[in-house]
């Protein structure tokens, strides 16, 4: 009974180590899921109205530009799946894997080839398990993006989308990331950032009430495309990775809470079963005291007689 008495107390010692641990890491995503939300709603409204401008400037001209020109017979897109650089955020990470593999079989269904870029070290490390090509990756700041993270994963899918099929170019770029929604709702979405869908964003504008407003371009309405390109996919692409920021933080306080309530559920569980042994064992060192003072007391009886 000692024995197993000592086992019980290493393993609430263990637990409660653990839980210590756990509170801190959800405390500390808390935090940190407050500064993420507050960059998402600093910078959502700019990529917005950016994407507003481009749709105006798209829909006054006629110009044929990768922006906002789809290929006739598309063969090669690009897809650029957003995830963490760390664990510890229950389904974060799975959700946006998932994702990007249904839009890349649909896109392959499509016939088009996909070539595929990631951000962060778990998704690269799920490709590489399973031996799938990455054109390129990139991590180390998703935990804390800045615009310049954007710019640099930005750079080649903008070659890209410029280039030719033919020279190893791409005819569609998309982007999966995990969208901030709550705390307690983050949802893995697929969107496609090139060629800007004219169409869909006026309708949306129309169905809010907007109108878009009218330019006159200076010096001409290519020149105006061929700067708000780079832009255009930088704001998006920071706005994504900010919110797939927010929403690891927010996966992670999740889950990090639920293993706290776990630890302490489990040393309840651990405390009562070693109450319960330490009851057992006191009540063994009674029966055996009393058994032996009954034996004394016989003994004693006897050599009277």
């Amino acid at each position: 009974m000692g024995a197993q008495l000592r086992v019980y107390k290493r393993r609430i010692k263990s637990v409660t180590a653990t839980k210590k641990i756990t509170k801190a890491m959800e405390m500390i995503a808390a935090s940190r899921v407050v500064k993420a939300q507050r960059k998402v709603a600093a910078s959502t409204p700019y990529a917005t109205e950016l994407t507003r401008a481009v749709t105006a400037v798209g829909t006054g001209s006629n110009t044929q530009h990768p922006l906002t020109t789809e290929a006739e017979a598309p063969t090669r897109s690009a897809v650029l799946l957003l995830s963490s650089d760390r664990g510890l955020a229950g389904a974060f990470n799975s959700n946006a894997i998932k994702a990007a593999e249904k839009l890349t079989a649909r896109l392959e269904a499509e016939g088009k080839e996909v070539d595929t870029y990631i951000v962060g070290r778990r998704g690269l490390a799920h490709y590489n398990f399973r031996e799938r090509k990455v054109s390129e990756s990139w991590s180390g700041f998703t935990d804390e993006p800045t615009y310049a993270d954007a710019k640099k994963v930005a750079v080649p899918l903008i070659e890209a989308i410029e280039k030719e099929t033919a020279d190893g170019g791409v005819d569609e770029l998309h982007i999966v990331y995990t969208e901030f929604v709550s705390m307690m709702t983050q949802t893995a979405v697929d969107s496609r950032l090139l060629p800007l869908s004219l169409e869909e964003v006026a309708e949306e504008s129309t169905s809010k009430g907007e109108i878009l407003p009218l330019y006159d371009f200076e010096p001409s309405a290519e020149d105006v495309l061929d700067a708000l390109l780079p832009r255009y996919v930088e704001s998006r692409i920071y706005n994504a990775l900010l919110q797939s920021a927010a929403s690891k933080h927010a996966a992670t306080r999740r889950a990090m809470k639920s293993a706290t309530d776990n630890a302490g559920d489990l040393i309840t569980s651990l405390s009562r079963s070693a109450n319960a042994a330490r009851q057992a064992e006191i009540t063994q060192e009674i029966s055996e005291i009393v058994g032996g003072t009954a034996a004394l007391a016989d003994a004693t009886a006897g050599s009277d007689r």
